[in-house]
């Protein structure tokens, strides 16, 4: 498996050897050694989910404060999504900085958000099918959301329109008044 760490290097795109013949393909979608040495943590996954979005959902900026901060290992496995990372870290030299990358079925890649960052994505197809691993369960008294179209962060979003928003995420706050 592939890793590249990217413009805020906390965050790895992993991209996976895929072997693929007539009948069809495979590929190993996680390995703890490998994910260990290319982030230098020893993390330990407590939690899958499983999202569908129709094309033009927006999810997120989503994130848990401590003690119940989540890492996040994210792929697509039906259609396609622009997944976002944001640093929230107090003090981080990329405070407020994003890194985004296309993630979809077809390029089986995989994006790394580690503890401290906010996290959300754009379906760029129907019936959009994503997934994460999470190294901390679900807390709905530690889950927080930051508005996805905060000028302070200027996330670059390939948005064809309006995108579709949950009530929750329409309402969310600017990095600013971040608690």
């Amino acid at each position: 498996m592939k890793a590249t760490r990217l413009s805020i290097p906390d965050v790895v795109l992993f991209e996976p050897r895929v072997f693929a013949d007539e009948r069809g393909a495979f590929f190993e979608s996680f390995n703890q050694p490998a994910f260990e040495a290319a982030t230098g943590l020893a993390s330990i996954f407590l939690q899958d989910n499983h999202s569908v979005s129709a094309k033009g959902v927006l999810r997120g900026l989503h994130y848990q404060i401590a003690p119940h901060a989540q890492g996040k290992l994210v792929r697509v496995v039906r259609g396609a999504a622009f997944d976002v990372a944001v640093d929230i870290r107090p003090g981080s030299a990329t405070f407020g900085q994003w890194v985004g990358e296309t993630l979809s079925a077809q390029n089986r890649l995989q994006l790394w958000i580690p503890e401290g960052f906010a996290h959300g994505f754009l379906a760029l197809e129907e019936d959009t099918e994503f997934l994460y691993k999470t190294t901390d369960l679900y807390d709905k008294a530690s889950e927080r959301s930051i508005v996805w179209n905060d000028p302070a962060i200027g996330i670059a979003w390939p948005l064809a329109g309006p995108p579709i928003l949950s009530a929750k995420d329409a309402a969310a706050e600017p990095l600013s008044l971040r608690r």
